[in-house]
Protein backbone atom coordinates (compact mmCIF):
# COMPACT_ATOMS: atom_id res chain seq x y z
CA UNK A 1 0.00 0.00 0.00
CA UNK A 2 1.16 3.56 -0.60
CA UNK A 3 2.57 5.22 2.49
CA UNK A 4 -0.13 7.88 2.31
CA UNK A 5 -2.74 5.09 2.40
CA UNK A 6 -1.25 3.71 5.62
CA UNK A 7 -1.28 7.22 7.06
CA UNK A 8 -4.94 7.70 6.20
CA UNK A 9 -5.97 4.31 7.63
CA UNK A 10 -4.19 5.00 10.93
CA UNK A 11 -5.87 8.40 11.16
CA UNK A 12 -9.26 6.86 10.34
CA UNK A 13 -8.79 4.25 13.05
CA UNK A 14 -7.87 6.98 15.51
CA UNK A 15 -10.99 8.94 14.61
CA UNK A 16 -13.10 5.87 15.41
CA UNK A 17 -11.33 5.41 18.75
CA UNK A 18 -12.12 9.05 19.54
CA UNK A 19 -15.75 8.39 18.64
CA UNK A 20 -15.93 5.31 20.92
CA UNK A 21 -13.64 6.70 23.60
CA UNK A 22 -16.14 6.54 26.46
CA UNK A 23 -17.01 2.92 25.71
CA UNK A 24 -13.33 1.93 25.48
CA UNK A 25 -12.63 3.68 28.80
CA UNK A 26 -15.39 1.61 30.40
CA UNK A 27 -14.14 -1.65 28.86
CA UNK A 28 -10.62 -0.94 30.09
CA UNK A 29 -11.83 -0.18 33.61
CA UNK A 30 -14.02 -3.30 33.65
CA UNK A 31 -11.20 -5.53 32.44
CA UNK A 32 -8.24 -4.08 34.31
CA UNK A 33 -9.67 -2.62 37.51
CA UNK A 34 -8.26 0.88 37.17
CA UNK A 35 -10.73 3.75 37.72
CA UNK A 36 -12.28 5.23 34.62
CA UNK A 37 -12.16 8.85 35.77
CA UNK A 38 -9.00 10.59 36.81
CA UNK A 39 -10.14 12.44 39.95
CA UNK A 40 -6.88 14.33 39.94
CA UNK A 41 -5.04 11.05 39.54
CA UNK A 42 -4.69 8.36 36.87
CA UNK A 43 -7.58 6.62 35.12
CA UNK A 44 -8.52 5.02 31.84
CA UNK A 45 -9.33 8.54 30.61
CA UNK A 46 -5.56 9.11 30.59
CA UNK A 47 -4.93 5.80 28.84
CA UNK A 48 -7.23 6.76 25.96
CA UNK A 49 -5.62 10.18 25.67
CA UNK A 50 -2.21 8.52 25.28
CA UNK A 51 -3.58 5.89 22.85
CA UNK A 52 -4.99 8.59 20.57
CA UNK A 53 -1.76 10.60 20.66
CA UNK A 54 0.34 7.53 19.89
CA UNK A 55 -1.65 6.45 16.84
CA UNK A 56 -1.75 10.03 15.49
CA UNK A 57 2.01 10.28 15.98
CA UNK A 58 2.72 7.14 13.96
CA UNK A 59 0.18 8.07 11.30
CA UNK A 60 2.37 11.13 10.79
CA UNK A 61 5.46 8.94 10.33
CA UNK A 62 3.95 6.61 7.70
CA UNK A 63 4.88 8.77 4.70
CA UNK A 64 8.20 10.01 6.12
CA UNK A 65 10.16 6.75 6.34
CA UNK A 66 13.05 7.32 3.98
CA UNK A 67 16.30 5.67 2.92
CA UNK A 68 19.56 7.45 2.19
CA UNK A 69 22.07 8.05 -0.54
CA UNK A 70 25.50 7.02 0.72
CA UNK A 71 28.78 8.57 -0.52
CA UNK A 72 30.88 5.46 -1.19
CA UNK A 73 34.22 5.41 -2.98
CA UNK A 74 34.38 5.12 -6.76
CA UNK A 75 31.90 5.91 -9.48
CA UNK A 76 28.89 4.31 -7.83
CA UNK A 77 25.48 5.35 -6.66
CA UNK A 78 24.82 3.75 -3.28
CA UNK A 79 21.45 4.04 -1.62
CA UNK A 80 19.38 2.32 1.03
CA UNK A 81 15.78 1.18 0.98
CA UNK A 82 13.84 0.94 4.23
CA UNK A 83 11.51 -2.01 3.77
CA UNK A 84 8.98 -3.56 6.20
CA UNK A 85 10.22 -6.58 8.13
CA UNK A 86 7.05 -8.45 7.19
CA UNK A 87 4.75 -10.49 9.44
CA UNK A 88 5.07 -9.49 13.09
CA UNK A 89 3.91 -11.25 16.23
CA UNK A 90 3.09 -8.84 19.05
CA UNK A 91 2.32 -9.88 22.63
CA UNK A 92 1.00 -7.26 25.03
CA UNK A 93 0.47 -7.25 28.82
CA UNK A 94 -2.53 -6.60 31.04
CA UNK A 95 -1.44 -3.48 32.92
CA UNK A 96 -2.05 -0.99 30.08
CA UNK A 97 -3.97 -3.08 27.51
CA UNK A 98 -5.01 -0.40 25.01
CA UNK A 99 -1.91 1.71 25.42
CA UNK A 100 0.39 -1.25 24.81
CA UNK A 101 -1.72 -2.15 21.76
CA UNK A 102 -1.15 1.37 20.40
CA UNK A 103 2.59 1.24 21.16
CA UNK A 104 2.79 -1.97 19.12
CA UNK A 105 0.39 -1.24 16.27
CA UNK A 106 1.56 2.31 15.59
CA UNK A 107 5.13 1.67 14.31
CA UNK A 108 4.22 -1.72 12.87
CA UNK A 109 1.50 -0.36 10.61
CA UNK A 110 3.29 2.89 9.79
CA UNK A 111 6.22 0.93 8.34
CA UNK A 112 3.99 -1.36 6.25
CA UNK A 113 4.22 -4.53 8.36
CA UNK A 114 1.29 -6.76 9.26
CA UNK A 115 0.65 -8.31 12.66
CA UNK A 116 -0.80 -11.08 14.76
CA UNK A 117 -1.29 -9.39 18.13
CA UNK A 118 -2.04 -11.41 21.25
CA UNK A 119 -3.69 -9.79 24.24
CA UNK A 120 -3.32 -10.93 27.82
CA UNK A 121 -5.84 -13.53 28.93
CA UNK A 122 -6.65 -11.17 31.82
CA UNK A 123 -7.66 -8.19 29.64
CA UNK A 124 -8.90 -9.14 26.15
CA UNK A 125 -12.00 -6.97 25.77
CA UNK A 126 -10.78 -3.53 24.66
CA UNK A 127 -8.54 -4.95 21.92
CA UNK A 128 -11.44 -6.97 20.53
CA UNK A 129 -13.46 -3.78 20.17
CA UNK A 130 -10.49 -2.13 18.44
CA UNK A 131 -10.51 -5.11 16.04
CA UNK A 132 -14.05 -4.10 15.05
CA UNK A 133 -12.90 -0.52 14.54
CA UNK A 134 -10.01 -1.73 12.36
CA UNK A 135 -12.55 -3.46 10.14
CA UNK A 136 -14.75 -0.36 10.10
CA UNK A 137 -11.76 1.83 9.19
CA UNK A 138 -11.24 -0.25 6.05
CA UNK A 139 -7.93 -1.98 6.72
CA UNK A 140 -7.37 -4.84 4.26
CA UNK A 141 -8.21 -8.28 5.64
CA UNK A 142 -5.28 -9.96 7.36
CA UNK A 143 -3.29 -6.80 8.09
CA UNK A 144 -4.23 -6.80 11.80
CA UNK A 145 -5.22 -10.01 13.54
CA UNK A 146 -6.21 -9.84 17.23
CA UNK A 147 -5.74 -13.10 19.10
CA UNK A 148 -6.99 -13.89 22.61
CA UNK A 149 -5.14 -16.62 24.44
CA UNK A 150 -2.69 -17.79 27.08
CA UNK A 151 1.06 -17.31 26.97
CA UNK A 152 2.17 -20.96 27.02
CA UNK A 153 -0.11 -21.78 24.09
CA UNK A 154 -0.95 -18.77 21.92
CA UNK A 155 2.11 -16.73 22.91
CA UNK A 156 4.53 -19.61 22.40
CA UNK A 157 2.93 -20.40 19.02
CA UNK A 158 3.66 -16.84 17.87
CA UNK A 159 7.26 -16.96 19.10
CA UNK A 160 7.89 -20.31 17.39
CA UNK A 161 6.03 -19.73 14.12
CA UNK A 162 8.21 -20.15 11.05
CA UNK A 163 6.28 -17.56 9.00
CA UNK A 164 6.50 -14.79 11.59
CA UNK A 165 9.49 -12.57 10.87
CA UNK A 166 9.64 -10.55 14.06
CA UNK A 167 8.18 -10.72 17.56
CA UNK A 168 7.64 -7.81 19.98
CA UNK A 169 6.84 -8.64 23.59
CA UNK A 170 6.05 -6.61 26.69
CA UNK A 171 6.00 -8.50 29.97
CA UNK A 172 8.23 -10.29 32.45
CA UNK A 173 11.95 -10.87 32.03
CA UNK A 174 11.47 -14.63 32.52
CA UNK A 175 9.05 -14.86 29.59
CA UNK A 176 11.23 -12.58 27.49
CA UNK A 177 14.07 -15.06 27.84
CA UNK A 178 11.78 -17.85 26.67
CA UNK A 179 10.77 -15.86 23.60
CA UNK A 180 14.41 -15.35 22.65
CA UNK A 181 14.97 -19.09 23.01
CA UNK A 182 11.97 -19.89 20.78
CA UNK A 183 13.19 -17.44 18.13
CA UNK A 184 16.65 -19.00 18.16
CA UNK A 185 15.25 -22.53 17.95
CA UNK A 186 13.08 -21.74 14.91
CA UNK A 187 13.72 -19.14 12.19
CA UNK A 188 15.88 -16.68 14.16
CA UNK A 189 13.11 -14.09 13.96
CA UNK A 190 13.93 -10.59 15.14
CA UNK A 191 13.00 -9.97 18.78
CA UNK A 192 12.32 -6.78 20.71
CA UNK A 193 11.50 -6.99 24.40
CA UNK A 194 10.19 -4.49 26.96
CA UNK A 195 10.58 -6.32 30.27
CA UNK A 196 10.58 -5.94 34.03
CA UNK A 197 12.18 -3.37 36.25
CA UNK A 198 13.14 -2.48 39.80
CA UNK A 199 13.72 1.17 39.14
CA UNK A 200 15.52 3.52 41.54
CA UNK A 201 14.37 7.03 42.41
CA UNK A 202 17.02 9.02 44.27
CA UNK A 203 16.12 12.06 46.38
CA UNK A 204 19.10 14.27 47.22
CA UNK A 205 19.30 16.47 50.31
CA UNK A 206 18.83 19.65 48.26
CA UNK A 207 15.58 18.48 46.66
CA UNK A 208 12.26 20.27 47.09
CA UNK A 209 10.82 17.72 49.53
CA UNK A 210 7.15 18.28 48.74
CA UNK A 211 7.81 18.04 44.99
CA UNK A 212 9.99 14.95 45.53
CA UNK A 213 7.29 13.25 47.59
CA UNK A 214 4.81 13.88 44.79
CA UNK A 215 7.30 12.55 42.23
CA UNK A 216 7.76 9.38 44.28
CA UNK A 217 4.00 9.07 44.74
CA UNK A 218 3.40 9.19 40.98
CA UNK A 219 6.39 6.95 40.35
CA UNK A 220 5.16 4.15 42.58
CA UNK A 221 1.38 4.31 42.94
CA UNK A 222 0.48 5.02 39.31
CA UNK A 223 -1.85 2.31 37.98
CA UNK A 224 -1.99 0.60 41.42
CA UNK A 225 1.76 0.04 41.26
CA UNK A 226 1.24 -2.24 38.24
CA UNK A 227 3.83 -0.47 36.13
CA UNK A 228 7.07 -2.00 34.81
CA UNK A 229 9.07 1.16 35.46
CA UNK A 230 7.61 1.89 38.93
CA UNK A 231 10.06 3.69 41.22
CA UNK A 232 10.06 0.76 43.62
CA UNK A 233 13.51 1.44 45.12
CA UNK A 234 13.26 4.90 46.66
CA UNK A 235 16.63 6.14 47.94
CA UNK A 236 16.38 9.20 50.23
CA UNK A 237 19.33 11.08 51.71
CA UNK A 238 19.75 10.45 55.42
CA UNK A 239 19.54 14.17 56.31
CA UNK A 240 15.93 14.45 55.06
CA UNK A 241 14.88 10.81 55.48
CA UNK A 242 12.51 11.13 58.45
CA UNK A 243 10.83 14.23 57.06
CA UNK A 244 10.40 12.60 53.67
CA UNK A 245 8.94 9.39 55.14
CA UNK A 246 6.38 11.35 57.18
CA UNK A 247 5.18 13.22 54.10
CA UNK A 248 5.13 10.07 51.95
CA UNK A 249 2.97 8.33 54.56
CA UNK A 250 0.52 11.23 54.59
CA UNK A 251 0.30 11.14 50.80
CA UNK A 252 -0.24 7.37 50.65
CA UNK A 253 -2.94 7.40 53.31
CA UNK A 254 -4.87 10.03 51.33
CA UNK A 255 -5.34 7.73 48.29
CA UNK A 256 -9.02 6.78 47.95
CA UNK A 257 -9.33 3.04 47.30
CA UNK A 258 -12.59 1.75 45.87
CA UNK A 259 -14.45 0.22 42.90
CA UNK A 260 -13.29 1.43 39.51
CA UNK A 261 -16.70 2.85 38.57
CA UNK A 262 -17.07 4.79 41.84
CA UNK A 263 -16.53 8.39 40.80
CA UNK A 264 -14.38 9.13 43.85
CA UNK A 265 -11.97 6.17 43.54
CA UNK A 266 -8.30 6.83 42.81
CA UNK A 267 -7.11 3.23 43.16
CA UNK A 268 -9.22 0.26 42.15
CA UNK A 269 -8.59 -3.45 42.66
CA UNK A 270 -5.49 -5.30 41.47
CA UNK A 271 -6.09 -7.00 38.13
CA UNK A 272 -7.03 -10.43 39.57
CA UNK A 273 -6.75 -12.76 42.56
CA UNK A 274 -3.36 -14.06 41.45
CA UNK A 275 -1.85 -10.58 41.41
CA UNK A 276 -3.56 -9.65 44.68
CA UNK A 277 -2.08 -12.67 46.44
CA UNK A 278 1.35 -11.96 44.97
CA UNK A 279 1.34 -8.39 46.29
CA UNK A 280 0.13 -9.51 49.72
CA UNK A 281 2.93 -12.10 49.82
CA UNK A 282 5.53 -9.40 49.21
CA UNK A 283 4.01 -7.24 51.95
CA UNK A 284 4.28 -10.16 54.36
CA UNK A 285 7.89 -10.76 53.28
CA UNK A 286 8.69 -7.13 53.97
CA UNK A 287 7.33 -7.45 57.49
CA UNK A 288 9.08 -10.77 58.11
CA UNK A 289 12.47 -9.49 56.91
CA UNK A 290 12.38 -6.46 59.20
CA UNK A 291 11.13 -3.54 57.15
CA UNK A 292 8.88 -1.13 59.04
CA UNK A 293 5.30 -0.68 57.83
CA UNK A 294 4.49 3.01 58.22
CA UNK A 295 1.36 3.06 56.03
CA UNK A 296 -1.05 0.36 54.85
CA UNK A 297 0.30 -3.15 54.96
CA UNK A 298 -3.00 -5.02 54.60
CA UNK A 299 -5.89 -5.60 52.24
CA UNK A 300 -8.32 -2.75 51.68
CA UNK A 301 -12.09 -3.24 51.87
CA UNK A 302 -13.71 -6.51 52.90
CA UNK A 303 -14.19 -7.97 49.43
CA UNK A 304 -12.32 -7.79 46.16
CA UNK A 305 -8.66 -7.59 45.20
CA UNK A 306 -7.95 -4.29 46.93
CA UNK A 307 -4.58 -3.55 48.56
CA UNK A 308 -3.93 -0.68 50.93
CA UNK A 309 -1.37 1.79 49.55
CA UNK A 310 1.63 0.59 51.55
CA UNK A 311 4.84 2.32 52.60
CA UNK A 312 7.84 0.50 54.09
CA UNK A 313 10.64 2.41 55.84
CA UNK A 314 14.01 1.16 57.06
CA UNK A 315 14.35 -1.04 53.97
CA UNK A 316 17.78 -2.47 53.17
CA UNK A 317 19.20 -3.62 49.83
CA UNK A 318 19.17 -7.31 50.76
CA UNK A 319 15.43 -7.46 51.49
CA UNK A 320 13.18 -9.18 48.98
CA UNK A 321 10.98 -6.10 48.55
CA UNK A 322 14.10 -4.15 47.52
CA UNK A 323 15.27 -6.75 44.99
CA UNK A 324 12.22 -8.24 43.27
CA UNK A 325 9.53 -6.61 41.16
CA UNK A 326 6.35 -6.41 43.25
CA UNK A 327 3.97 -4.90 40.68
CA UNK A 328 1.67 -3.47 43.30
CA UNK A 329 1.12 -0.38 45.50
CA UNK A 330 4.10 -1.01 47.80
CA UNK A 331 6.67 1.76 48.35
CA UNK A 332 10.08 0.82 49.78
CA UNK A 333 12.18 3.70 51.17
CA UNK A 334 15.91 3.22 51.64
CA UNK A 335 18.47 5.55 53.19
CA UNK A 336 21.79 6.67 51.64
CA UNK A 337 24.70 8.99 52.54
CA UNK A 338 26.74 9.89 49.46
CA UNK A 339 26.18 10.41 45.75
CA UNK A 340 28.73 7.72 44.89
CA UNK A 341 26.94 5.24 47.16
CA UNK A 342 23.55 6.10 45.66
CA UNK A 343 24.78 5.54 42.10
CA UNK A 344 26.45 2.24 42.98
CA UNK A 345 23.41 0.89 44.85
CA UNK A 346 20.96 2.12 42.20
CA UNK A 347 22.89 0.22 39.52
CA UNK A 348 23.24 -2.94 41.62
CA UNK A 349 20.38 -4.77 39.93
CA UNK A 350 19.83 -6.97 36.89
CA UNK A 351 17.25 -4.46 35.68
CA UNK A 352 17.73 -1.15 33.86
CA UNK A 353 14.38 0.08 32.64
CA UNK A 354 14.08 3.49 34.27
CA UNK A 355 15.42 5.70 37.04
CA UNK A 356 14.73 9.07 38.59
CA UNK A 357 16.61 11.82 40.40
CA UNK A 358 15.21 14.69 42.50
CA UNK A 359 17.63 17.60 43.01
CA UNK A 360 17.94 21.35 42.53
CA UNK A 361 21.54 20.97 41.34
CA UNK A 362 21.73 20.65 37.54
CA UNK A 363 25.28 19.31 37.69
CA UNK A 364 24.27 16.49 40.00
CA UNK A 365 21.22 15.77 37.85
CA UNK A 366 23.38 15.44 34.75
CA UNK A 367 25.85 13.21 36.58
CA UNK A 368 23.08 10.82 37.60
CA UNK A 369 21.60 10.92 34.09
CA UNK A 370 25.02 9.90 32.75
CA UNK A 371 25.92 7.25 35.33
CA UNK A 372 22.62 5.46 35.95
CA UNK A 373 22.30 2.34 33.78
CA UNK A 374 18.70 2.78 32.67
CA UNK A 375 16.83 3.39 29.43
CA UNK A 376 14.98 6.42 30.80
CA UNK A 377 16.13 8.84 33.50
CA UNK A 378 13.52 11.29 34.79
CA UNK A 379 14.75 14.42 36.58
CA UNK A 380 12.36 16.00 39.10
CA UNK A 381 9.49 14.07 37.54
CA UNK A 382 8.51 10.45 36.95
CA UNK A 383 6.32 8.45 34.57
CA UNK A 384 6.29 11.26 32.03
CA UNK A 385 5.56 9.54 28.73
CA UNK A 386 5.26 10.98 25.25
CA UNK A 387 4.82 9.26 21.90
CA UNK A 388 7.97 10.98 20.61
CA UNK A 389 10.15 9.91 23.55
CA UNK A 390 11.88 6.53 23.25
CA UNK A 391 11.29 3.98 26.01
CA UNK A 392 13.08 0.72 26.72
CA UNK A 393 15.57 -1.01 28.96
CA UNK A 394 19.23 -1.69 29.61
CA UNK A 395 20.44 -5.05 30.93
CA UNK A 396 17.64 -7.58 31.58
CA UNK A 397 14.93 -4.96 31.17
CA UNK A 398 14.76 -5.47 27.44
CA UNK A 399 16.03 -5.24 23.88
CA UNK A 400 15.15 -2.40 21.51
CA UNK A 401 13.04 0.70 22.04
CA UNK A 402 9.35 1.56 21.94
CA UNK A 403 7.97 4.96 20.90
CA UNK A 404 9.54 7.78 18.99
CA UNK A 405 11.45 7.43 15.76
CA UNK A 406 13.58 4.72 17.40
CA UNK A 407 10.64 2.29 17.46
CA UNK A 408 10.38 2.36 13.66
CA UNK A 409 13.77 0.65 13.37
CA UNK A 410 12.29 -2.47 14.99
CA UNK A 411 10.01 -2.95 11.98
CA UNK A 412 12.39 -2.02 9.15
CA UNK A 413 14.89 -3.98 7.10
CA UNK A 414 17.65 -1.84 5.57
CA UNK A 415 18.59 -2.88 2.03
CA UNK A 416 21.70 -1.44 0.34
CA UNK A 417 21.61 -0.93 -3.45
CA UNK A 418 24.81 -0.20 -5.39
CA UNK A 419 24.87 0.92 -9.07
CA UNK A 420 27.90 1.92 -11.19
CA UNK A 421 27.43 5.27 -12.92
CA UNK A 422 30.85 5.97 -14.53
CA UNK A 423 31.12 2.82 -16.67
Amino acid sequence: MNASGRRDLLNRLTDLIVRDREYLEQLEALDNGKPQKQNGWYGTETDLHLVINCLRYYAGWADKIEGKTVPIDGGFLSMTYHEPVGVCGQIIPWNFPLLMLAWKLGPCLATGCVTVLKTSEKTPLSALHVAKLIQEAGFPRGVVNILSGYGPTAGAAIAKHMKIDKVAFTGSTAVGKLIQQYAAQTNLKKVTLELGGKSPLIVLEDADIDAAVMTAHVGLFLNHGQCCCASSRLFVHESIYDQFVAKAVEKARAIKVGPQFDGSSQQGPQVDDLQFKSVMRYIQLGKTEGAKVVAGGDRALDKGFYVQPTVFADVTDDMTIAREEIFGPVMSILKFKTIEEAIERANATMYGLAAGICTRDIGKALRFARDLRAGTVWVNCYNKFDSAQAFGGFKQSGVGRELGEYALANYIEVKSVCIPIDR
